[in-house]
């Protein structure tokens, strides 16, 4: 299995059935796309927790004034099959500038204004509107 697909995956989910927070199993990859969507204002907040000696991740959602989720879209772009890369000049704008693409680079995750402004390209991991 895919492990960004399923932590992208139970961010969709718990955002699209109001909960307050969802539970992942923690890996580097996953905290350092938290740590990208919680810059960006998709999410509220994270942690680290342990519970029975295993290590996961507890991500905040985040919500409008309306109860509306920030997060109204999720797409994965480069997967274990398929590899989609792009260099700095070229990384689209997702949802008509209104999302974020968060590519793995040679400096580490990062949104893809950022990798935009660093001038590196990279892995375009996911788009999320």
């Amino acid at each position: 299995m895919d492990p960004i697909a399923n932590f992208l995956t139970s961010i969709r989910n718990a955002s699209a059935k109001g909960h307050e927070k969802a539970d992942v199993p923690q890996s580097k990859i996953k905290l350092a796309l938290a740590k990208v969507l919680k810059d960006e204002g998709y999410i509220a907040g994270y942690r680290l927790m342990e519970e029975h000696n295993v290590p996961f991740l507890r991500i905040q959602l985040r919500y409008t004034d309306s109860k509306e989720p920030v997060i109204s879209g999720v797409k994965r772009v480069s997967r274990p099959g398929l590899r989609v890369y792009q260099p700095a000049d070229r990384i689209s704008r997702v949802n008509g500038g209104l999302g974020v693409a968060i590519l793995s680079t040679s400096k580490g995750l990062m949104s893809h204004k950022k990798a935009r402004a660093a001038k590196c390209g990279g892995e375009v991991l996911c788009h999320v509107w």
